[in-house]
């Protein structure tokens, strides 16, 4: 049982929630003791969360989900937990993930969290069902992870910073969409109501919106970096770099039929992770041979 509970809690998932360092990790201050416990608490306070909030997304799918060649195989969908467990279970992870963030001892933490649930709740019951703004919903659970992170630790965030994530979660959010719709085709609507209004042309759009809109406001972000915290090399300003690459590689990805499920590509392409790693390496180097930047 315990297995299938941790199934259904869905760890991969987890990956998300690495969000919340890079405000203070931007600000180069995860090397002191007390910015780094603060982030790592409110990492597993959103670990806790975002997991309740997959047990009740899926009691709400539940028959939609039964239809879904993938999602029918979840533990709720398949039987494999039963609802009221589902509910019992999904109920104190929500709870555990609040409680744990008030542990950094700064009300906006527990705040950003409260607001991810009521903002996930909503989506489970009608957002999802409402074209856009089912994209704007899950987008902004990337933005209030990167918020959390951020208020958790006490660094401040810069338009440009909140920009660059609000735009970079639309695009991955939308290229899971395009993907969904690529691979089930008019089934698609049967898995999800938005999906009988999408179409492979207006998600294509919307991803080229997001694409570039994301590059801009991280251009301006690094140069901005760059000019408040001067280094020996322009580090930030060739962050831009593999940030480009990684854009566009995302970008192939969704055009060969795959981000269906965007977890399990950056855990898989190889050539992804490699310029993930490019950007985290050059983009470090800036911070820590620099002073920091507020995020």
């Amino acid at each position: 049982m315990i297995r299938v509970l941790l199934k259904e809690a869905r760890p991969k998932q987890w990956l998300k929630n690495v969000l919340v360092f890079a405000a203070p990790g931007a600000a180069g201050v995860l090397t002191q003791g007390a910015y780094l416990w603060r982030t790592v608490v409110v990492f597993v306070a959103f670990c806790l969360t975002a997991s309740g909030t997959y047990f009740w997304n899926d009691i709400v799918d539940v028959e939609a989900d039964r239809l879904h060649p993938k999602k029918s195989l979840r533990p709720v969908a398949s039987g494999r937990i039963s609802l009221p467990v589902a509910r019992v279970v999904g109920t104190v992870l929500l709870a555990s993930g609040i409680a744990a963030s008030v542990g950094v001892w700064r009300w906006r933490a527990p705040l950003v969290l409260v607001i991810y649930v009521a903002l996930t709740l909503a989506y489970s019951v009608f957002l999802r069902n409402r074209a856009v703004f089912d994209l704007v919903a899950v987008a902004s659970g990337f933005v209030l992870r990167a918020i959390g992170g951020a208020v958790a630790s006490g660094v401040y965030m810069s338009k440009w910073f909140l920009l660059c994530t609000m735009f970079g979660s639309l695009f991955i959010v939308t290229g899971k969409r395009y993907a969904e719709l690529r691979e089930l085709g008019g089934d698609a609507q049967s898995t999800r109501a938005t999906m009988d209004t999408y179409t492979i042309p207006f998600l294509r759009l919307v991803l080229t919106v997001a694409c570039g809109a994301t590059l801009v406001a991280y251009c301006v972000w690094a140069f901005e970096a760059g000019t408040a915290d001067p280094g020996p090399f322009p580090f930030y300003e060739l962050s831009v770099a593999p940030m480009l690459v990684a854009l566009l590689r995302y970008a192939l990805v969704l055009e060969t039929g795959r981000g269906g499920a965007p977890e399990e590509v950056f855990l898989q392409d190889r050539a992804l992770q490699l310029v993930g790693l490019s950007w985290l390496v050059i983009f470090g180097l800036g911070v820590y041979l620099g002073h920091g930047v507020r995020a």
